[in-house]
């Protein structure tokens, strides 16, 4: 990594946490995020969801034919597990390199749960065949029992779901995704090798308080919903701290605009349009612009067992203000930062030889 005052040039980026949706958004969305990164870990909560192998590679195909001519992007597929999924499709897609991890949705939990998982107990066969192929379980650490205030139900996922997984599988490799507690971040911390998590652009930037800021702020509403300040702090003090079990995951999930201002309110923020320059303004506020390179571009590959990117991305130093909607045909919506303007800009990606010119 190259740094001055006028830009920062790091190893090409991956994200551990995408949505990348389908049809006309995903046109929209495949295009901006590979603008920034090399590889992402693709959420398969689609409908129906991405239950089998076949669906996994007809969803890759779908993307990588999203995708601009000359763009080059890595979708990394993952199998969405229920209670009746058959752990012989989940090993076979891993043995052929189609599924890079499996996602665990507590029913009801998010956008698209409804097919989840209503009893860790019920997949036992699943996640012992996973620990011994070395497959990695990616969470949504979430209870859903509505007796169990919103903001409470990241903390009592670990209690009751994790903390007992962990034990019982105590090989299985596992991502806490999208963390958003001071809680996380100390039984992360605290656990063994196996055990890693990321962290969100918009959970470093924003509190609880962003959602009723001169109103209710639907474009700030995302699951797990943003806590109380004293979390988001343990959160920056986590990504900046150079501890390899926290690495970068936007949970980037685009909503249509009217979706996200109806009565539905869709959890969800669009961060992908300005990630990089989103995460770089937290780092250089807390003074740790020299650990984003690591966060953002060498602890997942190094959880995950994958070889590090050879390109480059520089991020410049320089103001621009956020568009208040992204639109592409029929298809609008409101970016992370929207109206904002941003002290930093990402260049475009450079290629392997580009990279190996650089540093040689």
């Amino acid at each position: 990594m190259t740094a001055n005052p006028a830009n920062l040039t790091i190893r090409e980026p991956d994200d551990w946490h995408l949505h990348l949706r389908d049809d006309a958004m995903l046109a929209l969305a495949a295009d901006i995020t590979a603008r920034q990164f090399a590889r992402a870990i693709v959420m398969p909560n689609l409908v129906p969801p991405v239950t089998t192998v076949d669906a996994a590679e007809a969803y890759r195909d779908r993307i990588l034919a999203a995708l601009p001519p000359g763009r080059r992007f890595t979708p990394l597929m993952t199998a969405y597990l229920t209670d009746e999924i058959d752990p012989d499709e989940i090993a076979t897609g891993f043995t052929k390199g189609v599924f890079t991890a499996c996602k665990l949705y507590p029913a009801g939990a998010t956008t698209n749960s409804s097919a989840g998982v209503t009893d860790v107990r019920k997949i036992g066969p699943v996640l012992e065949r996973m620990q011994t192929i070395g497959m990695p379980l990616l969470l949504h650490g979430e209870v859903t029992s509505s007796d169990i205030d919103i903001f409470d139900r990241e903390a009592a996922f670990l209690e009751t779901v994790l903390a007992p997984m962990l034990s019982d599988f105590p090989a299985l490799k596992v991502v806490l995704e999208h963390i958003t507690t001071t809680d996380s971040v100390q039984f992360v911390q605290d656990a063994g090798p196996t055990l890693a998590a990321t962290i969100t652009a918009h959970h470093l930037r924003i509190d609880r308080n962003a959602l009723f800021e001169g109103g209710l702020r639907p474009h700030a509403y995302c699951l797990p919903v943003a806590k109380r300040r004293h979390h988001r702090t343990a959160l920056r003090q986590a990504a900046v701290s150079g501890n390899p079990k926290f690495f970068l995951g936007t949970d980037s999930a685009p909503h249509q605009k009217q979706d996200k201002e109806s009565a539905c309110g869709c959890a969800g923020i669009f961060s992908a349009p300005v990630a990089l320059e989103s995460y770089a303004l937290t780092f250089d506020e807390e003074g740790a612009l020299d650990k984003l390179e690591a966060f953002a571009s060498e602890f997942g590959p190094r959880f995950y067992e994958l070889p590090f990117n050879e390109g480059t991305i520089t991020l410049h130093r320089e103001t621009q203000t956020v568009p208040e909607t992204v639109t592409q045909g029929d298809v609008s919506v409101v970016p992370f930062h929207a109206g904002e303007t941003l002290a930093w800009r990402a260049g475009e990606r450079t290629d392997d030889v580009q990279m190996s010119q650089a540093r040689a």
